[in-house]
């Protein structure tokens, strides 16, 4: 027996939805409050045949282990600074009327040290899918919430949306940065459910350690074990594919909020070493449906250039290099990581998201995707671009 997270739908009644794809268009067709179910099973193999034949089950994956994106210490010119950070300045959120006012965002990661003064006057909502507790023992957490809508610290502007209202800290991970594809599913889940107009995941797939698992747990021949982690790999990248447009098509028919999903492409490339040593993004943010997240850095001369480490298929790239953020238990850190470019680009989609229910009265998923992408900008970028790397460019705020 093996444990599998499964996305099951009952028709009952059609949203009159107009969604972006074919997939999206036949879950709109069966999402209703009551007809969506996301549940762990122990299944055999035969259960798992049964379960590709039945029509109501829209995915289905097994559990896989899954791990932050290890950010890199950094030197943190900046802890020091007063003013705005350089990330703040690359994405243009010092020169915006908007401030994430009446947006909620979801960080899904170690959970967060709300305590922190970077959170004070904020909604903090913890739930803890690691069977641990709530709380941050590890950082990573509470450094990128800090980034998304943290407060000044000694007159130092890190946090890119300060003036988000609610902010959703699901625990999917534990203090030594490992969690499960069932905590993240659980966790997307919740933060829809608890109404989340952006949801933050700076993680990713463990694959070496799912093939580990199998070939010390089931006893598994190594050739044998990796080829049965790629049917994993591949049915959970579909299984993220079914929860994003699940989200899609409940906004789309008007019964939840519309939420955008954003993801860290991962740490693992080494650009410096050519192109044999560059790796596209891992799910989840290699998903359809996920925007994907490339980091930058500064160079000399005022430029700013793909992070060594960077992954790539990305849909926008965002600062991620030297980023000082909120540190657990008080003060101030740097980081640098494709995990500090994430909340960047989850912080400058609160700002859409206030400035088009601001001034439109609506938002749905599709629109507030659409201006994300769109806002990407290439000034500053080195040359030449690598458009794989950096999508369609540097995320900005909105300007009025």
């Amino acid at each position: 027996m093996e444990k599998f997270v499964v996305l099951q739908t009952r028709a009952l009644r059609a949203t009159g939805f107009q969604p972006r794809t074919r997939a999206a268009a036949r879950a709109a067709e069966s999402i209703a409050d009551a007809d969506v179910k996301l549940e762990t099973v122990d299944a055999s193999v035969r259960d798992v045949r049964d379960m590709g034949q039945d029509p109501q089950i829209r995915a289905f994956a097994p559990v896989m282990q899954v791990t932050l994106h290890k950010p890199l210490l950094a030197p943190g010119a900046e802890l020091t600074s007063t003013g705005t950070t350089w990330g703040i300045r690359a994405v243009g959120a010092q020169d915006t009327p908007f401030n994430g006012t009446g947006i909620t965002v979801a960080v899904l990661d170690t959970g967060i040290d709300k305590s922190h003064p970077a959170f004070s006057g904020i909604n903090v909502v913890e739930k803890d899918f690691t069977q641990t507790s709530n709380g941050d023992g590890n950082g990573h957490g509470t450094h990128c919430a800090g980034t998304i809508c943290g407060k000044p610290i000694n007159n130092l502007r890190f946090g890119i949306a300060p003036g988000v209202n609610k902010l959703l800290a699901g625990k999917v991970l534990d203090n030594q940065g490992g969690g499960s594809t069932e905590g993240i599913a659980q966790g997307i889940q919740w933060a829809l459910d608890e109404g989340a107009h952006v949801v933050s995941l700076s993680l990713g797939l463990d694959f070496p350690g799912f093939v580990q698992r199998l070939v010390q747990l089931q006893d598994l021949p190594i050739a044998f074990a990796t080829s049965k982690a790629l049917e994993g790999y591949r049915a959970n990248i579909d299984l993220f594919r079914a929860i994003a447009e699940l989200a899609e098509a409940r906004a789309g028919g008007g019964m939840f909020q519309p939420t955008i999903i954003v993801a860290a492409s991962g740490n693992e490339s080494a650009h410096s070493k050519g192109v044999t040593f560059v790796l596209t993004a891992s799910p989840p943010a290699s998903a359809e449906g996920i925007t994907a997240v490339g980091a930058v850095g500064r160079a000399p001369a005022g430029k700013l250039v793909v992070a060594d480490f960077s992954n790539t298929n990305v849909d926008v790239c965002a600062p991620g290099v030297d980023i000082t953020s909120a540190k657990a238990g008080g003060g101030l850190v740097a980081f640098s990581g494709t995990s500090m470019a994430t909340p960047h680009v989850a912080g400058v989609a609160a700002l859409w998201a206030q400035k088009l229910l601001e001034q439109t009265g609506t938002l749905n998923t599709t629109v507030l995707t659409a201006k994300l992408l769109a806002s990407g900008s290439l000034t500053g970028l080195q040359q030449p671009i690598d458009f794989a790397a950096v999508g369609t460019g540097v995320v900005q705020a909105p300007r009025n």
